[in-house]
């Protein structure tokens, strides 16, 4: 089953743009998983379980690395929007 995600990450700290590029690079490392970056969000396009793994590892790496921030997230399970 595919998926599409949205994710929007609000870092709780001053130097906010550095922890939100790092996360969309981070994001951009899933190889089998296409990533679509927007001003306010960013898509994950890909297999259902692939697309969850990326958000929890990429949530999970975030916090040890920049501590805590806030993540919303809209997830369509067996959706995949026409190219």
């Amino acid at each position: 089953m595919n998926a599409t995600a949205e994710l929007s990450m609000y870092p709780l700290r001053e130097d906010f743009i550095p922890a939100i590029d790092a996360v969309i690079e981070k994001l951009n490392s899933f190889a089998n998983i296409k990533i679509q970056t927007f001003a306010t969000a960013t898509t994950l396009i890909g297999d259902f379980e692939e697309v969850m793994n990326a958000i929890k590892d990429t949530i999970a790496w975030s916090y040890a690395t920049y501590g805590t921030a806030v993540f919303a997230a809209k997830i369509i399970p067996g959706y995949t929007p026409a190219s």
